[in-house]
């Protein structure tokens, strides 16, 4: 298994010579942000694609996130 470590600099090594360090926090962020939905996932903490759908419909009125817990 790759460290944290690792896995940025693989990540970063496949980027162009011309990237900014801004590109490269993005893409590393991204990639957290995937890692860290999966493993929601994994564990069920995901929200039901019919339940998102529905928030997406409803108006922008809402006063906050919806609290799920």
């Amino acid at each position: 298994m790759e460290t944290l470590k690792q896995e940025a600099i693989r990540v970063i090594s496949t980027l162009s010579n011309s990237v900014t360090i801004d590109d490269m926090m993005y893409e590393l962020y991204v990639i957290d942000k995937i890692k860290k939905g999966k493993e929601a996932a994994e564990r069920g903490d995901a929200v039901p694609i019919e339940e998102l759908k529905k928030e997406m419909q409803s108006p922008l009125t809402s006063s906050g996130p919806v609290n799920r817990a």
